[in-house]
């Protein structure tokens, strides 16, 4: 497969750089962060991207999507990562609508993902309960009664889950934490006992700890472990796409620090040294840019191997991401952490993403586990 994108996702690719730069550049992140109003994301901006038709691009035309697929969507957070752009786009558009378009629950999805699609609702996906990524770790109870089912728990660092009006809930059914059998997955309005408590993490986006006392009807039933695997993935990959836009600015950033900073009389980017751990980021980059695209291609193909794809390109753009922002930051020298610049951003965002949906570690023991090692 050529890993290289097509007219039409070109053409996306160009129209989210265009709308990155003009709507939702550093600078509006920089006033989030001194004001991030109810969301933690700049609503206006966020109805232009569903002007746009980016809450639509991995979805049927049946439910108002554009079915443009999984590469076109991460062309568009390949540039909200450069741009350290904010917005419901991974917790909604990405793991909740996967949740409800990958689901059984055909009713539920029939009725929900046009309104996903027209921006009047977001989703948001509760999964953890420690600090540390464990798909299959929930212990939040879901206790069946007739045709009804209570929910009670606790969820932490859930990705815009102070803004979201539907949570997507995994609960424990049966078992104990860590085994994949017993899970469920359950669409829970947040009106239906949810409290959230805002969660302040290194990038300055928008978390939350969700503390539930629900009752639910039988119905709001997604799926189980199967559909939580799907869903990862595909936030996985997504998640891995906006990184490597942020690997991507913070580099270009740094050379262009390198061709302006002068010492001794001569801008530093003539020095051998840093010429040759540029030329090696450059080399990382690309190889790191094939494990996205290729990851995003067995989504869109239904390949078999789609879950190795994934986890290969997560925990690669992780290690290239934290290697870049490290060197982006020791080329700039101490002045690189203070508010002038940006590049430090680019390094706290970093951080935090390398941990979202499992670190280099956790891919790599995963995909040693699928090749079957």
């Amino acid at each position: 497969m050529a890993l290289v994108l097509n007219e039409d996702q070109s053409f996306i690719q160009a129209t989210a750089a265009e709308f990155c730069a003009s709507k939702a550049p550093v600078t509006a992140f920089r006033a989030l962060r001194e004001n991030p109003g109810p969301a933690g994301y700049d609503l206006d901006a966020w109805q232009a991207m569903v002007e746009l038709g980016w809450t639509g691009i991995t979805l049927p035309e049946a439910v108002g999507g554009t079915d443009f697929g999984w590469q076109a969507m991460g062309t568009i957070l390949e540039q909200t990562g450069r741009h350290l752009s904010a917005s419901p786009l991974l917790s909604s558009v990405v793991l909740g609508s996967s949740a409800l378009a990958l689901s059984s629950n055909r009713a539920l999805a029939d009725a929900l993902l046009p309104e996903v699609v027209e921006g009047k609702i977001r989703l948001a996906l509760a999964l953890e309960e420690s600090p540390h990524h464990q798909p299959y770790g929930a212990a939040l109870t879901a206790t069946a009664s007739g045709d009804a089912v209570q929910l009670k728990g606790e969820k932490r660092f859930v990705i815009d889950g102070g803004s979201a009006e539907q949570i997507i809930v995994v609960a424990r059914e049966s078992g104990a934490p860590g085994d994949r059998d017993g899970l469920g997955l359950y669409l829970v309005p947040r009106e239906a006992g949810i409290t959230a408590t805002a969660e302040k993490l290194a990038d300055y986006r928008a978390y939350a700890r969700l503390t539930i006392d629900a009752t639910v009807d039988a119905s709001q039933r997604l799926g189980d472990a199967d559909l939580l695997d799907a869903v990862l993935d595909r936030g996985r990959a997504a998640l891995a796409a906006e990184m490597l836009g942020g690997a991507q600015a913070a580099f270009d950033q740094t050379i262009a620090y390198l061709k302006e900073r002068k010492q001794f009389g001569q801008v530093i980017g003539s020095f051998q040294g840093l010429k040759h751990r540029a030329a090696d980021l450059f080399g990382e980059i690309e190889l790191a840019r094939s494990t996205v695209l290729d990851a995003l291609a067995a989504l869109d193909e239904g390949r078999d191997d789609a879950a190795l794809a994934v986890s290969l390109a997560k925990a690669k753009v992780g290690e290239v991401l934290h290697a870049v922002s490290c060197e982006a930051l020791q080329m700039h020298g101490g002045i690189g952490m203070t508010d002038e610049f940006d590049i430090g951003f680019y390094m706290k965002r970093a951080r935090v993403q390398e941990q979202l949906l499992g670190n280099q570690t956790f891919h790599r023991s995963r995909y040693a586990a699928l090749a079957g090692y």
